[in-house]
C-alpha cells in the first residue's frame, strides 16, 4: 500500500523543523559560550581540566585493565560531559551575578526551574505586586505550594499573608511555604533559590501537581472576578432595576407625544 503523499510531506517538514531547532540551539549555545568566555577568564582552563581529567584517569586504568582504546573513548565521553557541566554552572552563576538585585530576578529564576525524576514545577510570576516593584510569585510542585516574595520584607509580609489566607480556604492540609529572597538569616539568596526549592519535602506525587495547580488557578480566577465587582454601597437605581425600566418607557412615550 502506497504511503499518503501528505504524510510523507508532514514527516519531511517535521524532520526539517527538528533540524532547524537543533541548529538554532547550537547557535545559541555558541553565542553564550563566546560571551561567557570573554568575561570569565577561568572558563576555558576549567573546561580543559574537566575534559582531560577523566581521559587521564581512564588511560591510567588501562595500564592495569588493558583495552586502552576503549578506556580512551569512555574517558573522552565522560570528559565532554564534565566540561559541558562546568560551562553550564559557570554560565548560570554569571547570569545570577548580572540579575542579582534587579526587580524580577526571582521570577526569572523560577521560570527556569527544571522538572526532573519525581519532580514537577508550575510557576506563575507576580500573582501579587505593588507600585514599589515588590512581587509575590507562586510555584506549585511536589512540596505543595510555594509563595516566593521578592522586594521589601515589611511590604511583602501582608501580601504573602493575604495570598496564604486565600489559598488555605480551599487547599486544606496541602503545605504552603513562604520564601523571602534576600541575604538575611531567614532569607534565600537568588542564586540558591532553585536548590532551596528542590530540597523542600516532597509532600505530593509528581502526577498530582497538575490537579493541585488546577485548584490553585480556580482560586485565582475567583479572586479576579471578585476584584472586578464595584466596591461600596449599591446605587439606589441598581437596587430596583424594574423602576429604571418603567421610567425609561415613560420617557419614551413622552418623546413620542411631543
Amino acid at each position: 500500500m502506497a504511503k499518503d503523499p501528505r504524510e510523507k510531506e508532514n514527516k519531511r517538514l517535521e524532520k526539517a523543523a527538528k533540524k532547524s531547532r537543533r541548529k538554532q540551539t547550537r547557535g545559541q549555545m555558541w553565542q553564550a559560550f563566546q560571551m561567557q568566555r570573554k568575561k570569565d577568564k577561568k572558563l576555558i582552563p576549567y573546561m580543559l581540566l574537566g575534559l582531560l581529567g577523566p581521559v587521564v584517569i581512564m588511560l591510567a586504568l588501562s595500564l592495569v585493565l588493558g583495552w586502552w582504546w576503549l578506556n580512551l573513548i569512555v574517558g573522552i565521553a565522560i570528559g565532554v560531559m564534565v566540561a559541558f557541566w562546568i560551562f553550564s554552572r559557570r554560565l548560570q552563576a554569571g547570569v545570577y551575578d548580572q540579575i542579582e538585585g534587579e526587580a524580577g530576578a526571582a521570577g526569572w529564576a523560577l521560570q527556569n526551574l527544571r522538572d526532573g525524576v519525581g519532580v514537577k514545577w508550575i510557576t506563575e510570576t507576580a500573582v501579587a505586586s505593588n507600585t514599589h516593584m515588590d512581587a509575590v510569585h507562586r510555584v506549585v510542585g511536589v512540596p505543595g505550594v510555594i509563595l516566593v516574595g521578592e522586594g521589601s520584607r515589611h511590604r511583602l509580609k501582608p501580601m504573602m499573608a493575604q495570598e496564604r489566607k486565600r489559598l488555605s480556604r480551599i487547599l486544606g492540609n496541602t503545605p504552603i511555604y513562604d520564601v523571602y529572597i534576600g541575604e538575611g538569616d531567614d532569607e534565600v539568596p537568588i542564586r540558591k533559590l532553585q536548590n532551596h526549592l528542590v530540597r523542600l519535602p516532597r509532600n505530593i506525587k509528581k502526577n498530582q501537581v497538575d490537579a493541585l495547580n488546577s485548584k490553585v488557578e480556580s482560586i485565582a480566577r475567583l479572586h479576579s472576578r471578585e476584584s472586578m465587582l464595584p466596591k461600596g454601597p449599591m446605587p439606589r437605581n441598581a437596587a430596583n432595576p424594574a423602576g429604571v425600566n418603567r421610567r425609561a418607557r415613560r420617557a419614551a412615550q413622552r418623546n413620542k407625544k411631543g
